[in-house]
């Protein structure tokens, strides 16, 4: 347990909080240079997918708590986006909340449940899986590549 508070670990759970966060960023190429250097598998994989879960489920609060107006003025949120995004969801939540983890769509997915008032412990389980899913893919990517180098 005491190996999570290394600054590796620390450091990868902040950049994956912010990657999934309405803010530009990105955590893959520090979870691969992870991968890459040695670092525990499992703790990494973890890590990263809890910190990424965390940080959309701020967007997911940011949609269930805050005033549109808000939202539109600074996060560059559009009520009309969300609304599509409401229509096409439906009452697939746990779908919805599964594709978070996607580039350009998944902060206003996440944003756009909180907007439902989908229920947050189905939204963070499917969300959760999701993210896991995308980072034990990238880990495996990681891995195959350095195999490959090796030969």
């Amino acid at each position: 347990m005491t190996e999570l508070l290394n600054p590796g670990y620390i450091s990868l759970f902040f950049a994956a909080f912010l990657a999934a966060t309405v803010l530009p960023f990105g955590s893959e190429l520090l979870f691969s240079t992870m991968i890459y250097t040695g670092y525990d598998f499992n703790t990494t994989l973890i890590a990263a997918s809890i910190g990424n879960t965390l940080g959309g489920m701020s967007s997911f609060a940011l949609g269930y708590f805050v005033k549109w107006d808000w939202l539109e003025k600074y996060m560059n949120i559009s009520m009309e986006k969300v609304k599509s995004l409401k229509l096409k969801i439906g009452d697939r939540i746990a779908f919805g909340a599964l594709l978070c983890w996607l580039p350009v769509v998944g902060d206003p997915l996440a944003v756009t449940l909180g907007f439902m008032k989908a229920p947050s412990f189905k939204v963070a389980l499917f969300m959760f899986a999701g993210k896991f899913l995308r980072y034990y893919i990238l880990a495996l990517t990681t891995l195959k590549i350095i195999d490959d180098m090796h030969l």
